[in-house]
């Protein structure tokens, strides 16, 4: 098979292929190089393609493979990681006109394990500005692979579209209120968040320091899995980073689901949501069932007092990672992000201890949940595959806002695990992903199940006509 018929497989997949000198990862890099170089003029995913320092670590990559040392199933495998995660010599904008001249001198944790890994990392990819809502108004935002008119996602938009459309095998994205599932829902891709402090945010520009989390997002769980068993685990230099052994994530995937519990709260899940999204929540939870899984009627404690709660928290901690150059340049802010980082600074020490006692109750909620499941299923937004057009009214109406949140920033508030998996189509023709989220660290039982499920369908392996 020609390398450049190679662009849809599997990053485990193509990782396999090249360890086994079946292909060379000088020629795939170069014909994924080649992909960018053709489809991306159109697609805005990346920011800073790594051309040179690509094609350098693949032949060193060849190298190594050819000499017999393995390094792990990313080794050789072309990569790319969101623009707010440093790389070193290369731009590291976050979205914003105000870092343009910014270019570390050391990698982000992240990327230095996965170069450290032998993956290839092909780029930078396009964000929204800060990582918040929207992209800064001097920069041309990423396009939906499926359909131009069909919003890409926020904040990775640049991660989502890249891995639907063959661009990179793998990318890393992160997510502060939702932004590894939203483009991976919006693109058709599997994105995994894992639980705070599984991964080190050194060298990563902060959104909100306590909300952030960075993750995989790629073409399955398998594949995510991969990816997050080797950038995960503790960092001498980020101490939030939690001192687990990280598990073999490709180890002991049964292709079943018995023995798993997974929790459903109707009500909460189909109130308000749509007819596309309702569905392929429903087709999840009948697959897990037929792959053996209990499904359990639950009662998800009421997110209603942490989403509204989500926005304060979070400008008051970008407030925080913003106060040397905002407001002092808050000319170079576009209107989102300069909304945001106000409001933090409007709240009171008061207002903050609130929320601070309030997502600690509700924390302490979540967790007595997972006491009696091992995971819940909800949809990824109430709304499937929604337009530009819908997406643009956001601001104006709080329906959107909420139905946009609800099954997301409750999760980076409690810190939880999740896995979004492409479950169906909208009636428009856009991805519909829906969400399994995990008790803390144990993103092995994601893996399992979003395996499971994907070995018995086909909605991961379909991809848009470019």
């Amino acid at each position: 098979m020609a390398a450049t018929d190679l662009h849809y497989l599997g990053l485990v997949e193509i990782g396999q292929k090249l360890q086994a000198k079946e292909l060379s990862s000088v020629e795939v890099t170069k014909a994924l190089l080649g992909r960018i170089d053709e489809l991306d003029g159109k697609l805005k995913s990346f920011a800073y393609v790594m051309a040179d320092s690509a094609l350098a670590e693949s032949a060193a990559a060849e190298k190594e493979i050819a000499s017999g040392k393995i390094k792990g199933p990313l080794h050789g495998v072309p990569v790319a990681v969101k623009d707010l995660c440093w790389a070193k010599g290369a731009p590291a904008t976050h979205g914003m006109t105000i870092h343009r001249g910014f270019r570390p001198t050391e990698d982000a944790t992240v990327v230095a394990r996965l170069k450290d890994a032998g993956a290839i990392i092909l780029g930078k990819l396009q964000q929204t500005e800060g990582a918040y809502a929207d992209h800064h108004p001097k920069i041309d935002p990423p396009r939906n692979p499926w359909n131009a008119d069909l919003w890409p996602g926020a904040s990775s938009s640049g991660s989502g579209v890249a891995t639907a459309a063959g661009l990179c095998f793998g990318s890393l994205g992160t997510d502060t209120g939702g932004s590894i599932r939203f483009p991976s829902a919006a693109n058709g891709v599997t994105g995994l968040k894992p639980t705070w402090g599984r991964v080190s945010r050194y060298g990563a520009f902060e959104l909100a320091a306590t909300l952030d989390h960075i993750g995989p997002m790629g073409r399955s769980a398998v594949d995510c899995g991969a990816i997050l068993g080797v950038i995960a685990g503790p960092d001498p230099k980020d101490t939030t980073a939690v001192p687990l052994a990280v598990p073999d994530y490709l180890a002991g995937l049964t292709g079943d689901l018995r023995g798993v519990t997974i929790g459903v709260d109707r009500r909460w899940t189909s109130e308000g949501t749509d007819g596309d999204a309702a569905k392929v929540l429903a087709e999840g939870l009948r697959v897990a069932a037929d792959l053996g899984a209990k499904i359990k009627e639950i009662a998800f404690p009421d997110p209603k007092a942490i989403i509204d709660d989500w926005f304060p928290l979070c400008g008051i901690e970008v407030a925080v990672a913003h106060e040397d150059t905002y407001p002092a340049r808050k000319d170079e802010y576009g209107p989102a992000l300069a909304g945001l980082i106000d409001l933090g600074r409007q709240q009171s020490g008061m207002d903050y201890q609130k929320i601070v006692l309030r997502r600690e109750a509700f924390r302490g909620a979540v967790r007595a949940l997972f006491e009696t499941v091992d995971l819940l299923a909800i949809p990824a937004q109430a709304f499937a595959a929604p337009t530009l057009a819908k997406m643009a009214a956001l601001g104006e109406d709080a329906s959107l806002i909420g139905g946009l949140l609800r099954f997301t920033c409750p999760f980076d508030m409690t810190g939880s695990p999740t896995v979004t998996l492409p479950g169906g189509f909208a009636a428009n023709g856009g991805p519909v992903g829906f969400q399994f989220v995990g008790r803390h660290f144990d993103e092995a039982c994601l893996v399992r199940a979003g395996d499971a499920f994907q070995r018995v369908t086909d909605w991961h392996k379909r991809h848009p006509a470019i």
